[in-house]
């Protein structure tokens, strides 16, 4: 049974033995890549057949590949999309086509979970390392324009991990580096930010938000039962849901009490980016093997994984490109 874990320590765009020893022993559910895995595309093909061949299993390999600043892989080998607020601003068909060609390019590296669509509402307060990564402020447009960016990527190919549950537009410092608190009422979440969610709750995967919501506890939403429960219960996802990246400085603890917590809250998958083998260790040992519920979610997740749908991409490109989607 795999661990309840998605491991990202990879050193570079090779694996080595080491590593493929260390991914075989700890049996993760899934792989996640970053910049310093993206070489050229033969080498990032050879990466991720190298990690499923490693645990002898079509495991899901996920990415963060928004467009804008948040994009791992980059010209010249890939498009250069802008960010989402901007596609936003474009229209329903830029942001359709940004996401469907950033699916095709995805998935023809082996890649095929992105964790995108961002559904957090821009607000005025809203932290610059989150705003511009937006589909908007207006909950019913993020959640109309969400809906067509996570199918764009399911016709890749490609899962959709919405993100960051139940909403990280209020934050207004970096949960990278501190620990966002929102004091925002639970009815007032409910008519915003609870929204887009609530009308993407049929997808297969979503990402919490390193975020304290002191209306319903004081542990951060990845590590609070209770705010796991508002999501599955008043928002209504029943897909599978990993915690956002338990390296960044919003949690408190070790990498083992980090993941332990995230379980224990309800999370289905901790998410590990950038720590060491001995990290990693102890953050599989933390976080068990996955739970029968998070089993039958996986699956179901895993089930609507598809071969892509055939496309024009050099059409595509050039009208995402017509229409200034395509930063230069």
């Amino acid at each position: 049974m795999p661990s309840a874990t998605i491991l990202g320590g990879i050193a570079g765009p090779d694996l080595t033995a080491a590593e493929r020893d260390f991914f075989r022993a700890a049996d993760p559910w899934g792989f996640i890549l970053f910049g310093r895995n993206i070489d050229t595309p033969g080498r990032l093909r050879r990466l991720t057949a190298d990690l499923r061949d490693t645990l002898g299993r079509d495991a899901p390999i996920l990415i963060d590949q928004e467009g804008g600043r948040v994009q791992r892989m980059r010209a010249p080998h890939w498009t250069e999309f802008r960010p989402l607020l901007e596609q936003a601003a474009l229209g329903e068909r830029a942001v359709w086509l940004h996401h469907r060609l950033l699916g095709q390019e995805l998935r023809a590296m082996g890649i095929d979970a992105n964790c995108a669509p961002v559904l957090d509402l821009a607000t005025e307060d809203t932290h610059p390392f989150l705003r511009n990564r937006c589909l908007g402020s207006d909950p019913e447009t993020v959640a109309r324009l969400g809906r067509v960016a996570a199918e764009a990527l399911l016709e890749a190919g490609v899962l959709p991990i919405v993100k960051h549950m139940p909403g990280h537009g209020r934050a207004q410092v970096d949960s990278h580096k501190d620990l966002p608190v929102v004091d925002a009422s639970l009815p007032e979440l409910e008519a915003s930010d609870f929204v887009p969610f609530r009308a993407l709750a049929d997808m297969p995967m979503a990402m919490t938000a390193h975020i304290r919501f002191s209306a319903v506890d004081a542990a951060p939403a990845t590590a609070s039962a209770p705010m796991v429960g508002v999501i599955r219960h008043v928002i209504g996802f029943d897909g599978l849901l990993m915690s956002d990246d338990i390296g960044m400085q919003a949690l408190s603890g070790d990498m083992a009490e980090r993941a332990g917590a995230s379980i224990a809250a309800g999370c289905d998958l901790v998410l590990s980016c950038n720590e060491t083998p001995a990290q990693m260790e102890a953050i599989v040992a933390a976080a068990g093997p996955m739970t029968q519920a998070a089993l039958r979610r996986a699956d179901h997740a895993l089930s609507l994984r598809r071969a892509p749908q055939p496309a024009p991409v050099e059409e595509l490109r050039a009208e995402l490109r017509r229409l200034g989607g395509i930063a230069a």
